[in-house]
């Protein structure tokens, strides 16, 4: 790793379409990273369409400070390790998928980490390619993420009770902290309330193979499943 970013630091006294060119070879394959980013698609869109769903969208991520992207919630760590100046370059992107928590503790993000640096290197030279800082590249087309299980119209369009929700959720956060933090177990709240209502109905038709998931989304009504939606939706952190 260390040759790796010898290599970058070499190429930023070439002109920037050098750089492009040199950077894109130094960092990774990006079409080998588009296929390890498939772990990541389920949270993370890129793209020019890409909006924020259960995490926010990558796009632009060089470059940019940590807990910066206007408009998402982040965790008050990742917000506190920006405010200290974390900045997303490729060496803590690196540590961060390498290890989420060793980098930043209290990130709500529960993957466990890429422990390849390959797998890393490719899925960063991936991840550039939608970013114009260093690269001037242009964005190129999102992500596919289509969802797990496709509902009616009516069952998306059920506003969900947020107090109700929270009468409810008692079940839930015997196992799912209601402050987002994750020992192991994912953090639901802050989840776009959509994201939220297809996973339970996966959960619900079997299509997510978690047997204790499927128990409780099993005896939940769609009413039911909106209003937990809205409640974990809204909770504060």
């Amino acid at each position: 790793m260390t040759r790796f970013f010898a290599l970058l630091v070499a190429a930023a006294i070439l002109p920037w379409a050098a750089v492009a060119e040199e950077t894109a070879d130094a960092i990774g394959d990006p079409t080998r990273g588009t296929k390890i980013y498939s772990k990541c698609s389920g949270c993370h869109l890129v793209g020019p369409n890409a909006t924020d769903r259960i995490g926010p969208h990558l796009n632009g991520i060089f470059g940019r400070a940590a807990g910066a992207h206007e408009g998402y919630r982040y965790s008050k760590s990742m917000t506190r390790a920006g405010n200290d100046g974390l900045v997303w370059d490729l060496e803590t992107l690196d540590a961060y998928l390498e290890n989420p928590r060793a980098l930043v503790s209290g990130t709500r993000m529960s993957f466990r980490g890429l422990k390849q640096a390959q797998d890393r290197a490719d899925v960063l030279a991936y991840l550039r390619t939608y970013s114009d800082n260093p690269a001037n590249i242009p964005e190129a087309e999102p992500t596919a993420r289509k969802h797990e299980v496709e509902l009616t119209p009516e069952i998306l369009a059920i506003v969900g009770d947020p107090e109700y929700g929270e009468y409810l959720s008692s079940e839930c956060t015997t196992c799912h902290q209601s402050d987002g933090g994750d020992d192991g177990i994912p953090s639901i709240v802050y989840w776009p309330e959509e994201d939220f209502v297809v996973a339970m109905h996966a959960y619900k038709r079997k299509l997510r193979p978690h047997p204790v998931m499927q128990m409780m989304a099993g005896r939940l009504s769609d009413e039911e499943i909106a209003a937990l939606a809205a409640y974990f939706g809204r909770l504060a952190n």
